[in-house]
């Protein structure tokens, strides 16, 4: 069935709103996959803030042109689906890797991270490294770590100076 070019020209201009509006984007190939496995992904990616869709490839090259994004040869090859992060990239990255897993028929190609080409390795790093908050948690206990053993080394001559009157009322008492 023939698309009209004014549905094709809506459909580049979906697609690159996702793409303008993504932290990330994680290029699949999802030969295979059945119509209830690709629900529940995307049911998943919904969860974490994100969207999955499949993409005609040659609609999607002119959106990742329109975008301004470099497109490596092999991204938009075969049967082509995006996962957009529209949130955070780090748990939208451990979705995808972890359907990857669990179901042989999707295949993660590569991806973009803000507007740098990532490939599949370093997507599958993305999706094992600490999500934000723990991130910035261990930033903030790293950064507040030398005060905090400032003020226990500032502390402890008055805490010793307490402890030595402490005994010395208790011996007289």
């Amino acid at each position: 069935m023939a698309i009209s070019k004014e549905h094709k020209s809506e459909v580049v201009a979906q697609y690159s709103q996702w793409i303008s509006g993504s932290k990330a984007l994680i290029l699949t190939q999802y030969t295979g996959l059945s119509m209830k496995e690709i629900d529940d992904l995307r049911s998943k990616t919904r969860e974490v803030g994100g969207e999955f869709h499949v993409v005609k490839n040659t609609l999607g090259k002119l959106a990742f042109k329109e975008a301004g994004l470099p497109l490596p040869a092999d991204f938009l090859e075969g049967s082509t689906a995006i996962g957009f992060a529209l949130k955070d990239a780090q748990p939208m990255a451990k979705v995808m890797t972890d359907f990857a897993r669990s179901a042989d028929a999707l295949k993660i190609k590569g991806g973009y991270l803000g507007t740098r080409a990532i490939s599949a390795k370093e997507v599958i790093a993305l999706a094992e490294m600490p999500p934000l908050p723990v991130m910035r948690a261990r930033l903030m206990g790293t950064l507040l770590a030398p005060a905090s053993q400032l003020a226990r080394l500032l502390a402890e001559p008055a805490r010793q100076v307490a402890a030595v009157l402490q005994a010395h009322a208790d011996s007289v008492a």
